[in-house]
């Protein structure tokens, strides 16, 4: 052939398998894809990461379409992210167009429900690749590795439960009175007045009082005129009625035996008095006295614009003033119950001997958890009708770690009576099993428990809400209040929190050894393990794969330490 001929020919070729290599789509480098974190790190039991993509020039082809998928590969499984589909220039469709000619930038967003075998595990992107409906393979790209855990450590199931309290009173003050009433303008007392049934049981009471071992008693009097009358008048008729009602006193109390303290004062014009009557009552133009009263503080300008009040002023006069003219006298006893010691006692030996709130103060004065569960046991036998007994009862189960029965215990308590303790405690339960939402809505449910704030704090952890967490804990002392301090990288003062835990465990120095290693403490994360590992074994092997350490999988000491 005709070699003229021919060179038309090849040139046609050599275009048509250029242009056909042209269309093939290549393996994308990882040098192109960029993820953050990295690594990777739960949040909230959730593990996010944004992934940045750029299609080099020319790389996409006008007629395909291509899904990228984000999976997370760890031993046993894999967890597949969200997908995104992109599309070339010549495809219909309402996926984002990448030109041809510039190429382009994307980015992905996605999250994986957090697993423990996550933390060793590798991040990939696959391909679903077609052009013009025909599939394209491509090759998944490695761009991550590893998942930073360090917010899973939250464990609401170490939270403290909340106790439904006694209400003991050692000293119980009650304040018992009477009143000796005068006629208007006079201080005599009357004997149809003394010899009033009210008064004859207020002396038996002083004196039952005065001879009982354990009982106090202390009286006063206090005499009063009532507003009417004029401010010289009315001192001097409320000291007579004070004096003489001290002298009949004085004069009862010797002749009973009775040796108690007594303290007598008087009040000119009792305003107070006349004010609280007045509201009570359902005197016409009420609303006007009482104004007349907040208007005007000078007695006697009171008194006149009252006394103008013509309407009212005789129902005042008739049905309120003739209540004030009074002796009022006051029997302040004191009931000074059993001991500790006493309570304890009879807890142990005779429970039937103790009221509900001593037998639920009983268990507070141990510290021996066996003992404090014993105690609220037979408080549960002696007063089944006490939602707190069973709430108790189930706080205990909750501390020995056994929650199935403090679930049980708690809607024990919660069918003898609803309440907020309860409510609170199956909250923390809910949070045990991984149901935030639960537990949010039984907090909610929990208002003016004590314990509530910490137990807030351990689900703000739990759903990744760190400051707020940090807020909610305060100044308590615990792995999960260091946990969100660690969280919010303030670690000097999750250093302080961890060194003040009450009962420090292995997690407690574990959180330690992750302090030191974000501080570059090389010597802290060394002895912080080791005295983890040595309050729980299983700590070496979860050190040997966290991330929180990985810079130090070379040095002898760690490696020694986690094998």
């Amino acid at each position: 052939m005709n070699r003229k001929l021919l060179l038309p020919f090849f040139v046609m070729a050599a275009i048509l398998t250029f242009s056909s290599c042209s269309n093939k789509l290549k393996p994308l480098a990882d040098q192109y894809i960029k993820a953050e974190p990295q690594p990777l790190e739960a949040i909230g039991g959730q593990v996010p990461v944004t992934i940045n993509a750029t299609f080099p020039a020319k790389w996409f082809n006008k007629n395909a379409v291509v899904t990228i998928t984000p999976v997370l590969r760890y031993q046993g499984g894999e967890a597949w992210g969200t997908s995104y589909t992109y599309q070339g220039e010549k495809v219909r469709g309402n996926n984002q167009v990448v030109p041809q000619k510039e190429g382009g930038n994307v980015t992905m967003r996605s999250s994986f429900t957090y697993k423990p075998e996550m933390k060793k595990s590798d991040l990939y992107l696959t391909f679903d690749a077609k052009i013009k409906g025909k599939s394209v393979s491509l090759p998944d790209v490695k761009i991550g590795e590893g998942v930073i855990a360090t917010s899973a450590l939250a464990d609401a199931g170490t939270a403290s439960p909340a106790i439904a309290a006694d209400k003991f009173q050692r000293i119980i003050r009650e304040a018992h009175d009477a009143n000796i009433m005068f006629l208007i303008q006079q201080a005599e007392l009357r004997a149809n007045e003394l010899n009033k049934q009210d008064i004859t049981e207020w002396k038996n009471l002083v004196k039952n009082a005065d001879e009982t071992p354990n009982q106090n008693v202390a009286i006063e009097i206090s005499a009063y005129a009532s507003p009417d009358g004029g401010v010289k008048l009315n001192t001097g008729l409320a000291e007579r009625r004070e004096a003489n009602t001290s002298r009949y006193l004085q004069r009862e109390l010797q002749r009973a035996q009775v040796d108690v303290p007594v303290d007598a004062r008087y009040t000119a014009q009792d305003w107070e008095g006349f004010q609280e009557l007045v509201s009570k009552s359902n005197i016409q133009d009420k609303e006007l006295v009482l104004r007349v009263l907040s208007m005007y503080s000078d007695a006697e300008q009171r008194e006149r614009e009252i006394k103008n009040i013509s309407a009212v002023f005789k129902t005042l006069a008739d049905e309120i003033l003739p209540q004030l003219r009074r002796s009022r006298l006051t029997a302040n006893i004191e009931i000074i119950g059993k001991s500790d010691d006493e309570i304890s006692a009879l807890a142990k030996s005779n429970p039937r001997g103790l009221t509900v709130e001593e037998i639920l103060y009983a268990a507070t004065l141990t510290n021996n958890a066996s003992e404090k569960e014993t105690i609220y046991t037979r408080a549960s036998e002696l007063y089944p009708n006490d939602y707190r007994v069973w709430n108790n009862i189930g706080m205990m189960r909750f501390k020995a770690g056994d929650l199935a029965k403090a679930e049980e215990m708690f809607n024990k308590a919660n069918s003898v009576r609803a309440n907020n303790e309860s409510n609170m405690n199956l909250g923390l339960i809910a949070l045990t099993k991984g149901d935030k939402a639960r537990a949010e809505q039984l907090f909610g449910s929990a208002a003016g428990v004590n314990e509530l704030s910490e137990s807030l704090g351990v689900l703000y952890l739990e759903q990744g809400e760190y400051a707020k967490a940090v807020n909610s804990f305060g100044n308590i002392k615990s792995n999960n209040a260091a946990l969100a301090q660690i969280m919010t990288r303030d670690y000097s003062k999750a250093q302080q929190t961890l060194n003040d835990v009450a009962s420090p465990d292995g997690i407690t120095d574990y959180l330690k050894a992750v302090v030191a290693a974000r501080t570059n403490n090389s010597s802290g994360v060394i002895s912080n393990l080791r005295n983890a590992i040595s309050k729980d074994r299983s700590l070496a092997a979860e050190a040997a794969k966290d991330l929180e350490f990985a810079k130090y999988v070379t040095n002898a000491d760690f490696t020694g330490l986690v094998r």
